[in-house]
């Protein structure tokens, strides 16, 4: 796990060191173990390390081939390098190092572009190949690992976050209208390829692209997730041992693809504590898990500690828990803002940077349950789009997802950023897509491959990697999200929602842990928003700066201040926190 960046000229001059040392002491954070650059011509790569696999310095980035004339930066980790290093040793190939790394590059020289179909894993990386001078970059299926790009005058520079770009100079960073919309309607959700700022943009999951000596750039979509059912038809009992066994196997994999320890986010919900349990039941001892809790609130409590315990005691783990004081929260939201590649809404971004923080000061890598919830139907909205039987597909989505209408997104903004409905027509053609049988199919797939990956995924990496931290997660295994997008929605929205994790928990987690309501990360005061953290958002709305950048109406900013709590989305998120989230991550890190 890593952080990246590069700059490949195509008109005649040489990169901008300069410029490529200010983007490489922006991913210091990602990585905080080894800093290295490299240059060819009119290619310049920098590269920040967090050493999870080969701790050598064999293993450290750049990594240069000479004699295969190929050279590479890489984050994430390739869960199959092993077996992919005997099948290149198999071809012929010799290895310096025993890392991951190296498996990419070996790849690449024996299977071209297409060695990414053969990578089992997180992954954002760049090639530069002395060849045919060309530039090589690729991003995991599911998007785990990010991957930013931008145009600049006669050059393309790429990097692992925003702030990397920035530092580099040069960035148009107006307000992309199209992505404001998605910004505001999609709950902090932009996908790829755009960001809000006109002049960044992220290539999309599951695609590679090439950028040739003259600048030209070629994309293409390697994976298609299919969301039909199998032609022979699985009984349920088959369903949920399949989901079963690939789930062990991916939380397995992820506990032993590393040479340092390997503990658990558990938040006290069935997710992460099923992680607890699967690793229990592959005869993982000695696991260490950490919990964070905040202040309650008179509507909502604020830490699940009460579940948190019991898995911890169930499994006798090293338990190590933290209970955060709103007035620690608000002195380190800033900072927090700080390490968002992108604005995020999600109220748990701040929670998983504190937490983050602490438990960077015992392990350096940590599994975490995100993505259980997309890809088996775990969310109170997914029933309820079920139910309906009027309109159209982007109709029954939008009435139980969209947390603004198009009319209200309208009066909220400034004239300058009113235009046509273009969350609308994105969702319409995501939904349309073909491979999925229903139309819940179409939901399940569109959330897993498209909204998760700029929501809970880029939020878990950031707030993670802030502290040099990385987080794997299982449930977004490929094996396991292919099964799971065949396997009938019916079966996934049983009682409630997550049927099969539900089922595979009984006897192996406590019942209080399983039948619980669903929870989130809670931080109440961001939710229902008073007092101090109201005076916090009023003084960032109320900024010259704000005023002058005019996205907002200001007779909508007003009618939020007036009345914080009265103005919650379909999703149960703060209007007025996502309006001061926004303008403050532009204040942080673009003024």
């Amino acid at each position: 796990m890593c952080g990246l960046c590069g700059e490949l000229r195509y008109d005649g001059e040489m990169p901008e060191m300069g410029a490529l040392q200010r983007m490489t002491r922006a991913l210091q954070r990602r990585g905080p173990d080894h800093a290295g650059c490299f240059s060819d011509g009119p290619l310049a790569f920098g590269h920040r390390r967090l050493a999870i696999i080969d701790l050598t310095e064999h293993a450290n980035q750049p990594m240069v081939d000479q004699q295969l004339g190929l050279a590479l930066v890489f984050n994430g980790t390739i869960y199959n390098y092993p077996a992919l290093r005997r099948e290149l040793r198999g071809l012929g190939y010799h290895f310096f190092s025993e890392g991951d790394s190296e498996v990419i590059l070996k790849a690449y020289h024996a299977w071209g572009e297409q060695c990414v179909e053969r990578l089992s894993g997180m992954f954002a990386f760049a090639i530069w190949d002395q060849r045919d001078r060309s530039l090589f970059l690729a991003r995991d299926r599911l998007g785990i690992k990010p991957l930013y790009y931008a145009e600049g005058a006669g050059c393309f520079r790429f990097a692992s976050s925003t702030q990397s770009l920035l530092a580099g100079g040069g960035i148009d960073t107006r307000i992309d209208p199209v992505a404001l919309h998605h910004q505001f309607t999609l709950h902090g959700v932009i996908p790829a390829p755009r960001t809000l700022l006109n002049g960044v943009r992220k290539l999309q999951p599951g695609h590679c692209m090439r950028v040739g000596a003259g600048g030209g750039r070629s994309l293409r979509r390697y994976w298609h997730l299919e969301a039909r059912r199998p032609s022979r038809a699985l009984r349920d009992g088959e369903w949920l041992e399949a989901i079963h066994d690939a789930l062990r196997e991916a939380v397995q994999t992820r506990n032993e693809v590393a040479d340092v320890p390997v503990g658990v986010l558990l938040s006290g919900g069935l997710d992460s504590s099923l992680l607890v349990a699967l690793l229990a039941e592959c005869g993982v001892s000695d696991l260490r898990t950490f919990s964070v809790g905040f202040e309650d609130h008179p509507n909502e409590k604020g830490s699940e500690f009460e579940y948190s315990d019991q898995v911890a005691e169930y499994y006798d783990t090293r338990h190590h828990k933290y209970l955060i004081p709103n007035a620690e929260v608000l002195r380190r939201l800033p900072e927090a803002v700080r390490a968002m590649s992108e604005p995020m809404f999600g109220q748990d971004a701040v929670a998983f940077f504190l937490l983050a923080e602490q438990v960077s000061r015992q392990i350096k890598v940590v599994q975490s349950g995100q993505g259980a919830d997309e890809v088996f139907g775990g969310y109170f909205w997914y029933p309820r789009m079920q139910a309906e039987r009027s309109g159209s597909a982007l109709e029954r989505f939008a009435r139980h997802y969209f947390d603004r209408d198009h009319e209200e997104f309208l009066r909220g903004v400034a004239p300058a950023y009113r235009g046509a409905d273009h969350t609308s027509e994105l969702i319409a053609g995501l939904l349309d897509e073909p491979g999925a049988e229903t139309f819940m199919d179409a939901v399940l797939r569109m959330d897993t491959t498209t909204l998760i990956v700029d929501d809970p995924v880029k939020r878990v990496d950031n707030m993670t990697m802030a502290w040099g931290l990385e987080a794997r997660v299982p449930f977004l295994d490929q094996k396991l999200v292919e099964l799971a997008m065949r396997c009938p929605p019916q079966l996934k929205l049983r009682e409630g929602g997550k049927y099969p994790l539900k089922a595979m928990a009984r006897g192996i987690l406590p019942d209080a842990v399983i039948d619980r309501p669903k929870g989130y990360f809670p931080m109440p005061a961001l939710k229902y928003v008073r007092g101090d953290f109201l005076d916090f958002m009023r003084d960032i709305l109320d900024s010259r700066a704000c005023r002058e950048r005019g996205i907002y109406s200001r007779a909508s900013i007003e009618m939020l201040l007036a009345a914080p709590e009265m103005h919650h989305t379909r999703l149960q998120g703060s209007k007025l926190w996502h309006a001061a989230l926004l303008e403050y991550w532009l204040q942080s890190n673009v003024d």
